[in-house]
């Protein structure tokens, strides 16, 4: 092996914390190499991380492509628009998807070309003395010795003991978002973002869904009055989310996947599908990331241990992203490898996780920021809430998608908002009046004298803060 390559930083991994981590680097003046292990279904390089390639933008090009194809049969008659039996062509829709993909792990590629970063291909791993090996796919070894070294790894689906990934009957992720055909029968185990993400889209083209959920309640995590309306649309749509059920073991026969669980009361039953899609979280992909003597810590999840500033607590090693505390989403490794690389330099970095938004990308959407009704509760916080539903904006019921509603929580005594939560069409895009006034400290008030568009879906934010004061104008107070 050749003597080390020298950079100011080394990034192990090219995922939204890694990518983001390595052009802010380099944007500031740093020499950086980026490592990435990852290969497109061309069996070239692919830089992006799960997200990009297998995650968030494909799945979401499916949403999509889906939805357009539900919306022919279920909303489109309302506006008078007719069709004579719609069909879906899926090897096309995963064609666009896949094209979409190269599109943007082609653009990272771009990027870092014009940001100077050297990218290496294969598995990289921390040695002590800030060094790392990098077994490349061409089978050669190179080391490179970083002044800083960014961990930025991400996750991998959690394999279930009863239910191995087979790649045809039994999938994560990444299997069912290449189905060559609409399954007549998919099972989901957990019904969570993933779940419930890619069961809509099976559904939607005409598969029978069921999703098997472990936790008593639905969508535990988000407010409870938006998992309740989510929960309503989705049964109209046809999905079978049923909860309180433990799985225990999955058999593939000849007529399909047998998955045994208990339901809610206990009572043994069987379910038989022909695909399943096993969806029950992520874990931190650092499996083989640590040689011995780096100093760097792992938690009892596999995490890396890091400070408040993503500080592993040995010199000139960080982490970020998946592969450390906190939620598992790309934009919050996103911020993270970009407050790294300014830390680095010498500037303040700061992620707020009291203002990382959360979205659900179904139809209708689901999203928040900020605490729960029941979180506020629990934790004894006085608080106002005010809500307003889409039924009553004039472009949600234009839209033909009147489906849910917009919750402020605000404090009782100082009038800060504590949170936003929404269900209904584009809440995604929606949340972000919440991010930006809890991270200006803004009030209900602030937010109810901001004038909003008409007619817009953004009015239901402004009657939403509104009734925090039960000054709503369009419903009653």
């Amino acid at each position: 092996m050749s003597q080390a390559q020298n950079f100011d930083v080394v990034v192990i991994g090219a995922g939204p914390a890694g990518y983001h981590a390595a052009i802010r680097a380099a944007q500031l003046g740093m020499k950086v190499a980026c490592i990435d292990v990852a290969l497109g279904k061309d069996g070239k390089p692919a830089l992006g991380g799960t997200c990009l390639r297998v995650g968030c933008i494909p799945s979401k090009a499916l949403l999509d492509s889906s939805r357009q194809f539900w919306n022919m049969g279920h909303l489109f008659d309302q506006h008078g628009i007719r069709f004579e039996k719609p069909a879906i062509d899926v090897a096309k829709m995963v064609a666009r998807k896949d094209a979409i993909v190269k599109q943007f792990t082609g653009g990272i590629a771009a990027l870092f070309k014009a940001n100077k970063i050297t990218a290496f291909h294969g598995f990289g791993q921390l040695q002590p003395g800030n060094v790392v090996k990098v077994k490349q796919h061409d089978g050669s070894e190179v080391e490179l010795k970083g002044t800083n070294v960014i961990l930025a790894a991400g996750s991998d689906s959690i394999e279930l003991p009863f239910a191995k990934f087979d790649g045809e009957h039994i999938v994560d992720n990444v299997g069912a978002l290449d189905f060559t055909a609409v399954p007549k029968r998919l099972g989901v185990i957990g019904a969570g973002v993933i779940g419930l993400e890619l069961g809509s889209v099976w559904n939607r083209l005409g598969a029978e869904v069921t999703l098997l959920e472990g936790l008593p309640t639905f969508l535990a995590a988000a407010d409870a009055e938006v998992s309740k309306v989510a929960a309503r649309e989705f049964k109209k749509q046809g999905l079978d989310i049923r909860l309180g059920c433990q799985v225990s073991n999955t058999e593939v026969k000849q007529d399909g996947v047998h998955v045994h669980y208990t339901d809610a009361t206990g009572a043994a039953q069987e379910l038989v599908v022909d695909k399943l899609l096993v969806a029950v979280g992520r874990r931190a992909a650092t499996s083989g990331l640590l040689a011995e003597g780096t100093g760097v810590q792992l938690d009892e999840r596999g995490r890396i241990v890091v400070d408040a500033h993503c500080h592993t607590g040995v010199d000139g090693v960080w982490a970020v992203g998946d592969c450390v505390r906190g939620p598992m989403l790309a934009h919050k490794g996103f911020e993270e490898g970009i407050a790294v690389a300014e830390l680095i330099a010498g500037l303040p970095g700061h992620v707020n996780f009291d203002t990382i938004p959360w979205v659900i990308y179904t139809e209708p959407e689901i999203a928040w920021v900020g605490k729960t009704e029941e979180q506020l509760k629990a934790e004894g916080i006085p608080y106002k809430a005010g809500s307003f539903p889409f039924a009553a904006v004039g472009r949600a019921v234009a839209m033909a998608e009147p489906a849910g509603f917009v919750k402020v929580l605000a404090h009782a005594e100082t009038d800060t908002i504590l949170g936003m939560h929404l269900v209904g069409a584009n809440v995604s895009e929606l949340v972000h009046e919440g991010v930006l006034a809890m991270e200006f400290k803004g009030s209900a008030d602030d937010l109810a004298r901001i004038c909003h568009a008409h007619p817009s879906l953004s009015e239901a934010v402004h009657d939403a803060a509104m009734a925090v004061h039960k000054r709503a104008i369009h419903k009653a107070n």
